[in-house]
């Protein structure tokens, strides 16, 4: 499976406004700096999570961005049909198959793979992914050697 780079970018950019916002807004600013994702990327991006009714923008010199609500509450689901609608769409053959084939490869195989996907990524939250960063961030540094003196 092959998922674009704005997909990603803009899945990275959400679980970061989760773990950074803190009742406040997190700068494209912030989010560029601690993600190594370029601010004018973030730019084109964030836009639309905002017309998808995902995250805010807060204006001014203290704006940025905030999530809409609770991460609980937004799925992958959510996310992915924002940033990119086909993914989780249906597969469409160009016509020039064979029709008896194509039907039955979308009724055995396509069908069955994107309700699996629509079903797995509509079980995924937001609060999922940033728990799963949590985690491996807190393993991560709970592994440097201590040093005494």
């Amino acid at each position: 499976m092959k998922i674009s780079s704005k997909v990603e970018c803009g899945i990275i950019s959400l679980v970061d406004i989760c773990i950074y916002s803190n009742n406040s807004v997190v700068t494209v600013i912030n989010i560029s700096a601690r993600q190594n994702i370029s601010a004018k990327y973030l730019e084109q991006i964030l836009p639309q999570l905002r017309q998808a009714d995902i995250i805010r923008s807060v204006k001014g010199a203290k704006g940025g961005y905030t999530l809409t609500r609770p991460a609980e509450q937004i799925t992958l689901r959510d996310v992915i049909n924002a940033l990119d609608s086909t993914v989780l769409g249906d597969v469409r053959f160009s016509g020039k198959e064979d029709s008896i084939m194509t039907d039955a490869l979308s009724k055995c195989l396509w069908s069955k793979m994107t309700a699996y996907l629509r079903n797995f990524t509509e079980n995924v939250t937001l609060r999922d992914l940033a728990d799963s960063y949590d985690k491996l961030s807190s393993e991560t540094t709970s592994a440097e050697p201590m040093y005494y003196i």
